[in-house]
């Protein structure tokens, strides 16, 4: 185990049985947002266009414009709709966006790409039809096709996709005999679907990842009564958005008290060997390379369209890559993974060889890796844990140092092996308690890694692959590791 004694990580897996007894998960493996009120095929979606602020990864407050859920408070983004296919879907947006002393009252709108609408109400605008201050325009479509999307006002959008009026759609596809769900005996995915009826459009996990960002400027001539001032020619963004928060805040729960307005979060979660959905929606006026570290990611649709060749019902023509771009109005979907710890070369777990899943784990009683034949590609992988057993038992090829030589950071579990806590200094603070191994997921733009020039922040979050369970050897006991 090259300086970490066995005996020593396991007393280290007993400490955090423990601890995991008394640890509430906060892990969001199901995209948050609303239904609408649903009757007979129809779901009914209230919103109000109005004023609020936000709180940014540097400590400051911006003003926004935003959506709201009925009476509820302002969000930024709006309100994610979550919707089955065939769903008719109805929209009435009221136009309560305040008019500030010095500023023209403004018209507003929604605009929903990719959709066929009708619209009650209103008046012409340019994009579609306006709701006048104090008024409500209705918006219905069918929700036909299967995929992501997004909505975002059609009035100035300039203006109003930066001050916040833009939100996302999510369709669930029809279920039909080739995208029934296969069993899952321990339910231990509670998110698993798919994206597509197709094989390949089959996940286990899916976050979404709205990403957008601001020019504080704009906005504090907006809440100041100077609109008139507002040059989008010298528009210079500095703070930069996942699901309307700056990281660290992407990280934190959702909703969460100290984000009244912004209460989605941007944390995947993820068990070895599980394909993770990544719905992808450019929100604002800029181009962000979307960057995942651990592994790649397929992208297999864009604007809700597979990318599929003539006559194909998958997408063949998916692309394989660990940066995406994300255009403006443009969505993606892609399934990143999965992660096993697959050829590095050392047992990600820290076994030794010969260990045997103790009673209450998945496998109990079962050696792992006992099914192994360096000959068949098919028992390549430990059926219960997902380890990669051509490494099973090897030593990790390096000298670990002496925890008083180390410098750790908030993501790191004590020791660089899988669901193995270690040594860390008294009052550290600690993000990864189940010491799982965690990827950045990021943009690639160097600057839209700061919040108003103060790094770290802007557009990242991180991403923790726990195992599906932590084992106590000394007690000969298992506590499961369950993602929400």
């Amino acid at each position: 185990m090259n300086k970490i004694s066995i005996k020593e990580v396991r007393l280290a897996i007993s400490l955090m049985i423990v601890f995991l007894a008394f640890l509430p998960m906060t892990a969001h493996a199901i995209i948050d947002g609303i239904g609408g009120t649903i009757a007979g095929g129809t779901a009914t979606f209230n919103l109000t266009a109005t004023a609020g602020t936000i709180s940014m990864g540097d400590g400051t407050i911006s003003y926004i414009w935003g959506y709201a859920d009925g009476n509820g408070p302002v969000q930024y983004p709006g309100p994610t709709f979550i919707v089955n296919q065939g769903t008719t879907v109805v929209v009435n947006l009221t136009n309560q966006i305040p008019t500030i002393s010095g500023n023209p009252a403004v018209n507003t709108s929604i605009v929903f790409p990719g959709q066929n609408v009708t619209i009650t109400g209103g008046i012409p605008g340019l994009m579609t039809k306006e709701a006048l201050p104090g008024t409500t325009v209705t918006y219905t479509f069918t929700a036909s096709q299967p995929g992501t999307y997004t909505y975002f006002s059609g009035t100035q959008p300039e203006l109003q996709v930066e001050m916040g009026l833009i939100g996302a759609i999510v369709v669930r596809p029809t279920l039909g005999a080739s995208c029934t769900l296969p069993p899952d005996p321990n339910n231990i995915r509670p998110s698993r679907g798919y994206a597509y009826c197709t094989a390949d459009g089959y996940f286990d996990r899916e976050y979404l990842f709205l990403l957008s960002e601001i020019d504080p400027l704009i906005h504090k001539l907006v809440e100041f009564g100077q609109m008139n001032l507002i040059d989008n020619t010298t528009r210079h963004p500095t703070a930069w958005f996942m699901n309307g928060r700056n990281f660290p805040d992407t990280m934190s729960m959702a909703p969460a008290s100290e984000l009244p307005s912004q209460p989605y979060n941007a944390m995947p979660f993820m068990h070895p060997g599980e394909k993770v959905l990544m719905r992808i929606i450019g929100g604002g006026r800029n181009l962000h390379p979307h960057h995942t570290h651990g592994a790649n990611h397929v992208v297999i649709a864009r604007d809700g369209k597979l990318l599929s060749s003539a006559g194909s019902l998958n997408p063949d023509l998916g692309v394989s890559d660990y940066t995406t771009t994300s255009v403006p109005g443009e969505t993606v979907d892609a399934i990143w993974g999965p992660w096993t710890g697959a050829r590095l070369g050392w047992d990600v777990y820290g076994h030794v060889g010969g260990e045997v899943y103790p009673p209450g784990c998945l496998g109990a009683g079962v050696a792992i890796c006992a099914s192994y034949n360096p000959a068949d590609p098919a028992t390549f992988f430990d059926p219960f844990s997902n380890e990669y057993c051509p490494d099973h038992g090897k030593p990790i090829p390096v000298l670990i140092p002496a925890p008083s030589l180390l410098t750790f950071g908030p993501m790191y579990g004590g020791t660089p092996y899988l669901g193995v806590s270690g040594e860390l200094p008294p009052a550290h603070v600690q993000y990864n308690p189940q010491a799982g191994l965690s990827f950045m997921w990021h943009s690639h733009n160097e600057r839209e890694l700061t919040t108003n020039n103060i790094f770290i922040g802007g557009m990242a979050t991180m991403s923790l692959v726990l195992p599906y369970e932590a084992i106590d050897y000394n007690a000969n006991t298992c506590v499961p590791i369950n993602i929400p």
